[in-house]
C-alpha cells in the first residue's frame, strides 16, 4: 500500500480509502444492499491488514450505522492513531429550520451525533456532504470553525461541491478567520469527467487534496453489467445509480475500454483505478467492498 499526505494538511492516508456506505442495516437507510455488522467487520479487518488505514463514512448512511459498524469495528481491530477517520453531515432539515436551528447549532449537533456514533474522542476529518442554499455560508463556517477550535474535528472538507461554490467556501474562510477546508470529494472516473476542468484547477491552486467517489463508476467499470442485465445485489438497483451511469453512452465506452485493457494486460478493473491514481490532482481514490475477495 502506497501513502501520501492529504493536500495540504498532516493526514497521512492510504491512496486505497474504504468507502463505507456498503455497511449499515439494511431495513435503516435508502440502500437494501448494504452488509450487516458482521460482513462488515470482516472486511475492515482484511482492508486493515493490508494497508488501508483511511475510512470514508457519513451520518446518513442507513441511520448512522455505518459510523456505528465502523467505529466498533476499528476500536477491536486498529490503534487510533494509525488510522483517519472521515464523516460526513448533511444540511439542516425542513424541521430544524422551521425550529430556527442555527447552521452552527446543526452542525454542533451532527458532530456529536458522530463521535457518539463511532465512539471516537473525535474525527480526522469532518465533510459537509453538499452544498446548502438554505443556510449562510458564514454560518456553515463558523460552526465548523467551532468544530476544529474545541478539539471534536482535526480537518474539514466538503463534497459535490462545484469549483466556484468551493472557492466561495474558501474566502468566506479566509475572510473571516475560520479554518480553511482541506480536502475536497467529488466524483471522478474513466467515464466522468468533469474534475478535469476548472475543479482541478482550483485543487492545484489551493493545493486541496482531493479524494474521489465512485472510481468504478458505481461498479459499471467492473463490466460485470450489461445494458440489459444487472448483476444480482448491485447498487445498480437503486435508480440513483440507474440515473447517473446506465446508458448506452456509457456502455460504448465500457466496449472500448474493454478492449485496451485486455490490450494492455490488465482487468478493467485494474485500468479503471490505475488511471484515477496516475492523476496528479487525486490523492486518494474511495472504493466500497462487499467480499474479502475484492
Amino acid at each position: 500500500m502506497k501513502y501520501i499526505k492529504l493536500g495540504n494538511s498532516e493526514l497521512n492516508v492510504s491512496r486505497i480509502c474504504m468507502g463505507c456506505m456498503g455497511f449499515g442495516d439494511a431495513e435503516r437507510g435508502q440502500h437494501s444492499w448494504t452488509l450487516d455488522e458482521q460482513r462488515s467487520r470482516e472486511i475492515i479487518k482484511h482492508g486493515l491488514s493490508v494497508g488501508i488505514n483511511f475510512f470514508d463514512t457519513a451520518a446518513a448512511y442507513q441511520s448512522g450505522t455505518s459510523e456505528q459498524y465502523l467505529g466498533r469495528a476499528l476500536k477491536d481491530f486498529a490503534k487510533r492513531d494509525e488510522v483517519v477517520v472521515a464523516t460526513k453531515f448533511l444540511p439542516r432539515t425542513k424541521e430544524e429550520i422551521q425550529a430556527g436551528i442555527t447552521g452552527r447549532q446543526h452542525i454542533e449537533r451532527m458532530v456529536d451525533l458522530s463521535i457518539k456514533n463511532l465512539g471516537l474522542d473525535y474525527i480526522d476529518l469532518y465533510i459537509y456532504h453538499m452544498w446548502d442554499y438554505n443556510t449562510p455560508l458564514f454560518d456553515i463556517m463558523d460552526g465548523l470553525d467551532r468544530a476544529v477550535k474545541a478539539g471534536k474535528v482535526r480537518y474539514i472538507g466538503f463534497s459535490n461541491y462545484s469549483a466556484w461554490e468551493a472557492c466561495d467556501m474558501m474566502w468566506t474562510a479566509k475572510s473571516n478567520g475560520f479554518v480553511v477546508p482541506k480536502v475536497a470529494q467529488n466524483v471522478y472516473n474513466l467515464i466522468t469527467r468533469g474534475a478535469d476542468d476548472e475543479f482541478a484547477y482550483f485543487l492545484r491552486k489551493y493545493k486541496v487534496g482531493f479524494v474521489i467517489y465512485n472510481p468504478l463508476a458505481g461498479g459499471l467499470l467492473t463490466g460485470k453489467h450489461s445494458r440489459n442485465h444487472i448483476a444480482e445485489g448491485s447498487r445498480f438497483n437503486s435508480k440513483m445509480y440507474q440515473d447517473r451511469y446506465f446508458n448506452d453512452k456509457n456502455f460504448d465506452a465500457i466496449d472500448i475500454l474493454k478492449g485496451i485493457a485486455e490490450e494492455a494486460g490488465m482487468t478493467l478493473v485494474e485500468l479503471a483505478t490505475r488511471w484515477c491514481l496516475s492523476n496528479d490532482f487525486v490523492d486518494s481514490i474511495m472504493m466500497g467492498f462487499s467480499k474479502l475477495s475484492q
